[in-house]
């Protein structure tokens, strides 16, 4: 339960994204610069936080130790999964976004038998069947735009979100793997920033070539998603992903809270951005989303509690 309710928090933070990548959008802002700031920005904040408890050498060494995993991984984790997501802003609004982004819910589970070679990490059925109740209220919400939106549009919109939604958790898995407990959290999300910086600077490169330098709005903007959705998120889903690192239901679980993200996007653009009210059919969509939440968390709650007598029979 814990680590669901930090999923939850992480949701919330992680909206912010997806309200202000639409904002700089809007303003008139590269999709370039708000997705290579961010992990920019994050970096200096990484190194004083990671820096003040003395937990440096570690991380370094073990980049060192393991350079190409690092390297792999990190671009696929954060590189992959960041700049499509905030390319796909240009062709829809925040809560379009975040809805298609929930293909990661059952990414995450169909890369089960890819990631892990002992037999018994199996695809967590139970976890995809209820995943299909989130993305029904997810694809829902998101009907009656859809209708409204170009077929390019919808193209530009979603080939990127898919590639996004199955690199976060690939990236994410991989890197879990890699460091087998080894590191902490925070020295985790500094050593996938630092390998994963080459990519944001060739990023950068075109960006300014591209596009030239980015307004004083996007640098205000973009440091706003790095501290909220680059700190506090990505450590609160890290943290919860750790916590329940060995067992794939709750794993899924975790990533199942993620749909948060949908409700929270769509109020923050209707504060921030003033956008429409959603109809009767939206709101349908977001019950579908938080009854799928709360599904998976008494069902993940049910089997700990299950695995706890069972092995309190056996001792």
């Amino acid at each position: 339960m814990k680590a669901i309710l930090l999923g939850i928090l992480s949701a919330f933070f992680f909206s912010v994204t997806f309200v202000l990548n639409r904002s700089m959008e809007l303003d008139g802002g590269s999709w370039v610069w708000s997705a290579s700031l961010r992990f920019i920005f994050m970096l200096p904040m990484l190194l004083i936080i990671v820096g003040y408890k003395k937990n440096m050498k570690p991380v370094l060494q073990h980049i060192k130790n393991n350079p190409l995993s690092w390297f792999l991984w990190s671009t696929i984790g954060f590189g992959l999964f960041y700049a499509p997501l905030t390319f796909a802003t240009i062709y829809g609004p925040g809560w379009l976004v975040a809805a298609t982004f929930q293909i990661t819910i059952i990414a995450g589970s169909l890369l089960v038998p890819l990631l892990y070679k002992n037999a018994k990490q199996g695809i967590p059925i139970q976890s995809v069947f209820i995943s299909l109740v989130i993305l029904a209220g997810v694809f829902l919400m998101q009907l009656e735009h859809a209708s409204a939106v170009p077929i390019t549009s919808v193209v530009l919109c979603v080939i990127p979100l898919i590639i996004s939604a199955f690199c976060y958790p690939l990236g994410n898995r991989k890197m879990m793997q890699v460091v087998d407990g080894s590191l902490n959290t925070f020295q985790r999300i500094l050593g996938m920033t630092i390998a994963s910086m080459p990519f944001w600077l060739i990023l950068s490169i075109y960006g300014a070539i591209a596009h030239g330098a980015p307004s004083s709005s996007q640098l205000t903007q973009t440091f706003i998603v790095a501290v909220s959705s680059g700190i506090i998120a990505t450590v609160l889903f890290f943290y919860a992903t750790e916590l329940v690192r060995n067992d794939n239901q709750k794993l899924a679980g975790v990533e199942a809270t993620q749909s948060g993200e949908v409700v929270f996007a769509l109020v923050g653009e209707l504060i921030v951005l003033n956008i429409a009210f959603p109809t009767v059919i939206s709101f349908i969509g977001m019950f579908l989303v938080i009854f799928g939440m709360i599904l998976h968390s008494v069902v993940s709650s049910h089997v700990n509690k299950k695995k706890s007598e069972l092995t309190q029979q056996v001792s």
